[in-house]
């Protein structure tokens, strides 16, 4: 590396960080929140005997896996506003992925409460407890602890994913690599700095990851 690419190289990496930890992690936290919320809703959905709200829930997580995330977030950010919604960047970018993350863990989160033997409905039930109560005190919890390993790998997707919010104008990571790129002629040199900090980004999060599962396994049964 010349000494040009060394000092183009150092003087990029303070704002590919910020825009990662004030950008990239903001808006995957926010979205994995709204869109893990949003599939324990639509995995219940799934699971009751509400016939109409089911066909829903089953159509919106038909449609968001089977189109592409750009796709989706081109609709939303520039295909909206030719009826007249006009969103900005990051509500366009949350609201994507928000239902992209929704889509898909909500299988993850409807596979969890269905492999919880039936043995716990029928105990909750013994004590007194409503169906509500049941899943609230004893179902869920179990199911949040089989879900844990597949939606925590979700949300390290998501991270990498923000990526695509660039291609709508949000200045996450990515876009500030595309920036820096545009002054400096150096496109393999900022990708793969880039690429650096989605991958050291990536790597703390996967040790929290094995770090929430070793806590979750103390109350596992032996």
């Amino acid at each position: 590396m010349d000494d040009r690419k060394l000092h183009i190289f150092l003087d990029s990496l303070l704002p590919l960080f910020k825009a990662g930890v004030a950008y990239t992690i903001p808006l995957a936290l926010v979205s994995f929140a709204l869109g893990l919320l949003l599939a324990v809703v639509t995995a219940l959905v799934r699971l009751s005997s509400w016939r109409i709200p089911q066909l829903i829930a089953r159509f919106y997580v038909w449609v968001i896996r089977g189109t592409p995330l750009l796709v989706q977030l081109f609709i939303i950010f520039y295909g909206l506003p030719s009826v007249g919604i006009v969103l900005d960047p990051f509500i366009a970018a949350v609201i994507g992925f928000t239902l992209s993350v929704g889509a898909y863990s909500s299988e993850v989160v409807r596979a969890a409460i269905l492999s919880i033997h039936k043995g716990q409905w029928e105990a909750a039930f013994s004590v007194g407890m409503t169906r509500v109560q049941a899943l609230r005190r004893i179902i869920l919890p179990q199911a949040a602890r089989v879900s844990v390993p597949p939606l925590s790998n979700s949300f390290i997707s998501l991270v990498k994913d923000t990526s695509l919010a660039a291609s709508i104008t949000y200045v996450e990571m990515f876009r500030t690599a595309q920036q820096i790129t545009a002054t400096t002629y150096e496109p393999l040199l900022l990708y793969c700095e880039a690429a650096l900090f989605y991958l050291l980004f990536c790597s703390v999060l996967s040790v929290l990851q094995n770090m929430l599962e070793r806590r979750f396994d103390r109350y596992s049964a032996r």
